[in-house]
Protein backbone atom coordinates (compact mmCIF):
# COMPACT_ATOMS: atom_id res chain seq x y z
CA UNK A 1 0.00 0.00 0.00
CA UNK A 2 1.17 3.22 -0.83
CA UNK A 3 0.24 6.57 0.66
CA UNK A 4 0.74 9.86 -0.54
CA UNK A 5 -0.98 13.61 -1.16
CA UNK A 6 -3.37 14.64 -3.94
CA UNK A 7 -2.69 15.77 -6.94
CA UNK A 8 -5.14 18.07 -9.22
CA UNK A 9 -5.47 14.59 -11.51
CA UNK A 10 -7.07 12.91 -8.54
CA UNK A 11 -10.31 15.30 -8.86
CA UNK A 12 -12.51 12.83 -10.47
CA UNK A 13 -12.27 9.95 -7.99
CA UNK A 14 -12.30 12.51 -5.28
CA UNK A 15 -15.38 13.87 -6.30
CA UNK A 16 -16.83 10.47 -7.05
CA UNK A 17 -15.73 9.01 -3.33
CA UNK A 18 -16.85 12.52 -2.00
CA UNK A 19 -20.33 11.27 -3.19
CA UNK A 20 -20.76 8.53 -1.13
CA UNK A 21 -21.74 10.53 1.93
CA UNK A 22 -22.48 8.62 4.90
CA UNK A 23 -21.29 10.34 7.75
CA UNK A 24 -19.45 12.62 5.95
CA UNK A 25 -20.08 15.96 5.74
CA UNK A 26 -17.86 16.95 2.63
CA UNK A 27 -19.74 17.81 -0.60
CA UNK A 28 -18.85 17.77 -3.68
CA UNK A 29 -19.17 21.98 -3.31
CA UNK A 30 -18.23 22.15 -0.41
CA UNK A 31 -14.51 20.34 -1.36
CA UNK A 32 -14.22 22.49 -4.58
CA UNK A 33 -15.27 25.98 -2.61
CA UNK A 34 -12.29 25.15 0.47
CA UNK A 35 -9.82 23.77 -1.98
CA UNK A 36 -10.26 27.24 -3.50
CA UNK A 37 -10.24 29.22 -0.31
CA UNK A 38 -6.78 27.33 1.22
CA UNK A 39 -9.63 25.52 3.96
CA UNK A 40 -8.92 22.30 2.04
CA UNK A 41 -5.37 21.63 0.16
CA UNK A 42 -4.14 18.52 -1.66
CA UNK A 43 -1.48 18.87 0.37
CA UNK A 44 -3.30 18.05 3.33
CA UNK A 45 -5.64 15.34 1.79
CA UNK A 46 -3.68 11.61 1.39
CA UNK A 47 -4.96 9.12 -0.64
CA UNK A 48 -3.97 5.19 0.30
CA UNK A 49 -3.29 3.14 -3.13
CA UNK A 50 -3.33 -0.38 -4.29
CA UNK A 51 -1.49 -1.28 -7.51
CA UNK A 52 -2.03 2.75 -8.89
CA UNK A 53 -5.32 2.49 -7.56
CA UNK A 54 -7.04 4.61 -5.09
CA UNK A 55 -8.34 2.41 -2.38
CA UNK A 56 -9.11 5.22 0.67
CA UNK A 57 -9.23 8.79 0.80
CA UNK A 58 -8.55 11.11 4.01
CA UNK A 59 -9.74 15.06 3.80
CA UNK A 60 -8.24 17.39 6.59
CA UNK A 61 -9.51 20.97 7.19
CA UNK A 62 -7.48 23.41 8.79
CA UNK A 63 -7.28 27.37 8.86
CA UNK A 64 -6.45 29.01 5.31
CA UNK A 65 -3.30 30.91 6.92
CA UNK A 66 -1.89 27.47 8.51
CA UNK A 67 1.09 25.50 7.67
CA UNK A 68 -1.14 22.53 8.78
CA UNK A 69 -4.74 21.39 9.05
CA UNK A 70 -6.55 20.75 12.37
CA UNK A 71 -8.56 17.90 11.74
CA UNK A 72 -10.28 15.29 10.23
CA UNK A 73 -13.64 16.11 7.55
CA UNK A 74 -14.11 12.85 6.27
CA UNK A 75 -12.76 9.29 5.58
CA UNK A 76 -13.76 7.17 2.62
CA UNK A 77 -12.95 4.14 1.11
CA UNK A 78 -13.08 2.23 -2.31
CA UNK A 79 -12.05 -1.19 -1.87
CA UNK A 80 -13.62 -4.48 -0.96
CA UNK A 81 -13.31 -5.74 2.87
CA UNK A 82 -12.82 -4.04 6.17
CA UNK A 83 -11.64 -0.24 5.38
CA UNK A 84 -10.79 0.30 9.22
CA UNK A 85 -7.02 -0.88 9.23
CA UNK A 86 -6.32 1.39 5.90
CA UNK A 87 -8.21 4.55 7.29
CA UNK A 88 -6.10 3.89 10.50
CA UNK A 89 -2.54 3.83 8.21
CA UNK A 90 -3.97 6.78 6.55
CA UNK A 91 -4.28 8.91 9.92
CA UNK A 92 -1.44 7.16 11.35
CA UNK A 93 0.68 8.72 8.32
CA UNK A 94 -0.78 12.49 8.99
CA UNK A 95 -0.32 12.74 12.38
CA UNK A 96 3.46 11.54 12.25
CA UNK A 97 3.64 14.94 10.21
CA UNK A 98 1.58 17.52 12.20
CA UNK A 99 3.00 19.71 15.11
CA UNK A 100 0.24 18.86 17.60
CA UNK A 101 -2.45 16.80 17.82
CA UNK A 102 -5.64 16.63 15.39
CA UNK A 103 -8.73 15.63 15.89
CA UNK A 104 -11.39 14.12 14.16
CA UNK A 105 -14.92 15.97 13.95
CA UNK A 106 -18.44 14.05 13.03
CA UNK A 107 -21.11 16.63 12.50
CA UNK A 108 -24.18 14.71 13.21
CA UNK A 109 -28.08 15.27 13.31
CA UNK A 110 -29.54 14.96 17.14
CA UNK A 111 -31.40 11.48 16.40
CA UNK A 112 -28.26 9.78 14.61
CA UNK A 113 -28.48 7.06 17.27
CA UNK A 114 -31.79 6.11 15.97
CA UNK A 115 -30.24 5.41 12.28
CA UNK A 116 -28.86 2.11 12.27
CA UNK A 117 -26.78 2.37 9.05
CA UNK A 118 -25.28 5.96 10.25
CA UNK A 119 -24.26 4.39 13.80
CA UNK A 120 -22.41 1.64 11.70
CA UNK A 121 -20.74 4.23 9.15
CA UNK A 122 -19.82 6.24 12.32
CA UNK A 123 -18.32 3.55 14.10
CA UNK A 124 -15.92 2.04 11.80
CA UNK A 125 -14.65 5.42 11.34
CA UNK A 126 -14.41 5.54 15.15
CA UNK A 127 -12.23 2.36 15.45
CA UNK A 128 -9.82 3.96 13.10
CA UNK A 129 -9.52 7.06 14.87
CA UNK A 130 -9.24 5.01 17.92
CA UNK A 131 -6.63 2.83 16.72
CA UNK A 132 -4.54 5.83 15.40
CA UNK A 133 -4.67 7.41 19.27
CA UNK A 134 -7.38 9.69 18.93
CA UNK A 135 -9.11 7.89 22.10
CA UNK A 136 -10.89 10.56 24.04
CA UNK A 137 -14.41 11.64 22.71
CA UNK A 138 -16.55 14.94 23.38
CA UNK A 139 -20.30 15.10 22.22
CA UNK A 140 -21.38 19.03 21.66
CA UNK A 141 -24.56 20.37 21.75
CA UNK A 142 -24.93 22.83 18.36
CA UNK A 143 -26.68 25.78 18.71
CA UNK A 144 -27.96 28.11 16.21
CA UNK A 145 -29.76 32.08 16.36
CA UNK A 146 -32.13 33.66 13.22
CA UNK A 147 -33.61 36.78 13.41
CA UNK A 148 -36.97 35.58 13.59
CA UNK A 149 -36.44 33.46 17.23
CA UNK A 150 -36.08 37.49 18.07
CA UNK A 151 -32.88 39.39 20.19
CA UNK A 152 -32.41 38.52 23.94
CA UNK A 153 -32.02 42.01 25.64
CA UNK A 154 -28.96 43.63 25.92
CA UNK A 155 -26.90 43.67 29.49
CA UNK A 156 -27.50 46.71 31.24
CA UNK A 157 -25.54 45.55 34.07
CA UNK A 158 -22.19 45.50 31.48
CA UNK A 159 -19.86 47.35 30.25
CA UNK A 160 -17.90 46.09 27.09
CA UNK A 161 -14.88 47.14 26.17
CA UNK A 162 -12.13 46.26 23.13
CA UNK A 163 -8.74 45.78 24.10
CA UNK A 164 -5.45 44.33 23.39
CA UNK A 165 -3.74 41.27 22.45
CA UNK A 166 -2.20 40.74 25.30
CA UNK A 167 -5.21 41.11 27.47
CA UNK A 168 -7.27 38.58 25.81
CA UNK A 169 -4.05 36.55 26.41
CA UNK A 170 -5.01 37.55 30.30
CA UNK A 171 -8.11 36.61 30.29
CA UNK A 172 -7.94 33.16 28.28
CA UNK A 173 -5.39 32.25 30.70
CA UNK A 174 -8.23 33.12 33.75
CA UNK A 175 -11.06 31.66 32.19
CA UNK A 176 -9.49 28.52 31.72
CA UNK A 177 -9.17 27.44 35.58
CA UNK A 178 -12.14 25.62 36.06
CA UNK A 179 -13.45 25.63 32.56
CA UNK A 180 -16.36 22.66 31.57
CA UNK A 181 -14.80 22.88 28.02
CA UNK A 182 -13.14 19.46 27.35
CA UNK A 183 -10.69 21.35 24.17
CA UNK A 184 -9.32 23.61 26.67
CA UNK A 185 -8.91 21.50 29.21
CA UNK A 186 -6.87 19.41 26.63
CA UNK A 187 -4.82 22.33 25.23
CA UNK A 188 -3.98 23.36 28.84
CA UNK A 189 -2.35 19.97 30.00
CA UNK A 190 -0.51 19.71 26.80
CA UNK A 191 0.88 23.21 26.21
CA UNK A 192 0.47 24.93 30.21
CA UNK A 193 -2.14 27.72 31.05
CA UNK A 194 0.11 30.53 29.39
CA UNK A 195 0.51 28.31 26.46
CA UNK A 196 -3.17 27.49 25.84
CA UNK A 197 -3.90 30.85 25.89
CA UNK A 198 -1.86 31.90 23.36
CA UNK A 199 -2.80 29.14 20.86
CA UNK A 200 -6.37 30.18 21.70
CA UNK A 201 -5.46 34.18 20.60
CA UNK A 202 -3.49 32.81 17.43
CA UNK A 203 -6.74 30.61 16.56
CA UNK A 204 -9.56 32.91 17.03
CA UNK A 205 -7.10 35.81 15.36
CA UNK A 206 -6.97 33.29 12.67
CA UNK A 207 -10.78 33.35 11.65
CA UNK A 208 -12.44 35.03 9.50
CA UNK A 209 -14.37 37.35 12.05
CA UNK A 210 -12.97 41.19 12.61
CA UNK A 211 -10.38 41.15 15.26
CA UNK A 212 -12.02 44.87 15.98
CA UNK A 213 -15.64 42.55 17.04
CA UNK A 214 -13.77 41.39 20.29
CA UNK A 215 -14.63 43.14 23.58
CA UNK A 216 -13.52 42.65 27.65
CA UNK A 217 -17.09 43.11 29.82
CA UNK A 218 -16.67 45.01 33.44
CA UNK A 219 -19.30 45.57 36.13
CA UNK A 220 -20.65 48.61 37.40
CA UNK A 221 -17.53 49.13 39.48
CA UNK A 222 -14.83 48.69 37.26
CA UNK A 223 -14.31 44.77 37.78
CA UNK A 224 -13.52 42.76 35.15
CA UNK A 225 -16.20 40.15 34.69
CA UNK A 226 -15.24 38.19 31.51
CA UNK A 227 -14.74 38.79 27.76
CA UNK A 228 -16.81 37.91 24.45
CA UNK A 229 -15.64 36.99 20.92
CA UNK A 230 -18.21 37.73 18.00
CA UNK A 231 -16.47 35.47 15.32
CA UNK A 232 -16.94 33.76 12.01
CA UNK A 233 -16.07 30.76 10.01
CA UNK A 234 -16.27 29.20 6.82
CA UNK A 235 -19.90 28.76 7.41
CA UNK A 236 -21.01 32.14 8.42
CA UNK A 237 -21.03 34.02 12.22
CA UNK A 238 -20.55 32.61 15.09
CA UNK A 239 -19.95 32.66 19.08
CA UNK A 240 -16.00 32.32 18.63
CA UNK A 241 -15.60 32.50 22.70
CA UNK A 242 -17.02 34.08 25.75
CA UNK A 243 -15.68 33.25 29.60
CA UNK A 244 -16.75 34.33 32.72
CA UNK A 245 -13.95 34.53 35.32
CA UNK A 246 -14.11 31.82 37.86
CA UNK A 247 -14.80 34.06 40.42
CA UNK A 248 -17.67 35.57 38.87
CA UNK A 249 -18.90 32.80 38.06
CA UNK A 250 -22.65 31.61 39.25
CA UNK A 251 -24.19 35.36 38.45
CA UNK A 252 -25.75 34.11 34.76
CA UNK A 253 -22.87 36.97 32.88
CA UNK A 254 -22.77 34.16 30.47
CA UNK A 255 -26.49 35.63 29.34
CA UNK A 256 -24.60 39.06 29.32
CA UNK A 257 -21.87 38.45 27.21
CA UNK A 258 -23.90 36.17 24.97
CA UNK A 259 -26.37 38.84 24.24
CA UNK A 260 -23.77 41.43 23.33
CA UNK A 261 -22.06 38.83 20.61
CA UNK A 262 -25.69 38.41 19.22
CA UNK A 263 -26.67 41.85 18.94
CA UNK A 264 -22.69 42.84 17.40
CA UNK A 265 -23.10 40.13 15.13
CA UNK A 266 -26.54 41.18 14.08
CA UNK A 267 -25.69 44.59 13.47
CA UNK A 268 -23.48 43.26 10.73
CA UNK A 269 -26.42 41.49 9.09
CA UNK A 270 -25.78 38.33 10.38
CA UNK A 271 -28.96 35.79 9.39
CA UNK A 272 -27.87 33.05 11.23
CA UNK A 273 -25.04 32.64 14.24
CA UNK A 274 -23.93 29.32 15.29
CA UNK A 275 -22.17 27.75 18.21
CA UNK A 276 -21.01 24.48 20.13
CA UNK A 277 -20.81 23.91 23.75
CA UNK A 278 -20.33 20.23 25.24
CA UNK A 279 -22.95 18.06 26.25
CA UNK A 280 -21.49 18.39 30.19
CA UNK A 281 -21.76 22.25 30.14
CA UNK A 282 -24.56 22.83 31.04
CA UNK A 283 -24.57 26.08 32.32
CA UNK A 284 -23.59 27.25 28.68
CA UNK A 285 -26.17 25.32 27.17
CA UNK A 286 -28.74 26.36 29.95
CA UNK A 287 -27.42 30.50 28.76
CA UNK A 288 -28.12 29.47 24.93
CA UNK A 289 -31.67 28.30 25.77
CA UNK A 290 -32.17 31.65 27.54
CA UNK A 291 -31.31 33.80 25.15
CA UNK A 292 -33.60 32.10 22.17
CA UNK A 293 -30.84 29.90 20.81
CA UNK A 294 -32.24 26.23 19.63
CA UNK A 295 -29.97 23.10 19.65
CA UNK A 296 -29.67 22.01 15.96
CA UNK A 297 -27.26 19.41 15.91
CA UNK A 298 -24.47 17.37 17.58
CA UNK A 299 -20.64 17.51 16.74
CA UNK A 300 -18.73 14.53 17.81
CA UNK A 301 -14.76 15.20 18.44
CA UNK A 302 -12.23 12.58 18.65
CA UNK A 303 -8.99 13.57 19.87
CA UNK A 304 -5.93 11.99 21.38
CA UNK A 305 -6.14 11.92 25.56
CA UNK A 306 -4.81 15.10 27.49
Amino acid sequence: MNIRTTVEADLDTIHALIDQQSVNTVTRQRYDDFIADGTYRNDWTWVAEENGEIQALAIWWGPPNHDHPFSIDGLYYAGDGDPVPVWTALIEHTVKALPEPPEYHFFLSNDWRDHADGVAELEQRKRAAVAAGLTEVTERLRYEWKPEYGLPPRSTRLRFEPADDEAFVDVFRRVSEGSLDASTARAVARLGVDGAAREELEMYMSMPGERSWWRLAYDDGGKLIGFAIPSANGGGPVVGYLGVLAEHRGHRYSDDLLAEITHLLAETGAEQIRADTDFGNVPMARSFERLGYRNFAVRLVLSFPS
